[in-house]
């Protein structure tokens, strides 16, 4: 199901995606969403596994692509790269439009 939400195949075709961090990508999700806790732990805070899960199961290749920037774009130091993952991930439904349009504005109207 992930390999199909994310069109993996899609994306392992892209020059800019690295195959190997993509693999890590899924791993943890497929881990998440394995889970039986009933609470998943996300940037400190507690959430329904199942609130979880759906997030993960949202995710699109433009989610994926959105989550490779920010990792990208990130120059302070991670302590928990996992942790900080599966943020992104789960945040990533909810912030990409803000994220792009916030871009959209720097460009067209910034400095």
């Amino acid at each position: 199901i992930i390999l199909e939400n994310i069109e993996y195949d899609y994306l392992i075709q892209d020059r800019s995606i690295d195959r190997e961090q993509l693999d890590e990508i899924v791993d943890l999700m497929v881990e998440t969403l394995c889970s039986r806790k009933k609470t998943i732990v996300v940037a400190g805070d507690e959430y329904p596994a199942q609130l979880v899960r759906d997030k993960l199961l949202k995710l699109t290749p433009m989610h994926i692509d959105y989550a490779f920037e920010c990792m990208g774009k990130n120059t302070t130091y991670i302590r928990n790269i996992k942790k900080y993952l599966l943020a992104v991930l789960f945040n990533a439904p909810s912030t990409i439009d803000h994220y792009y349009a916030a871009q959209v504005n720097h460009d067209l109207y910034g400095s």
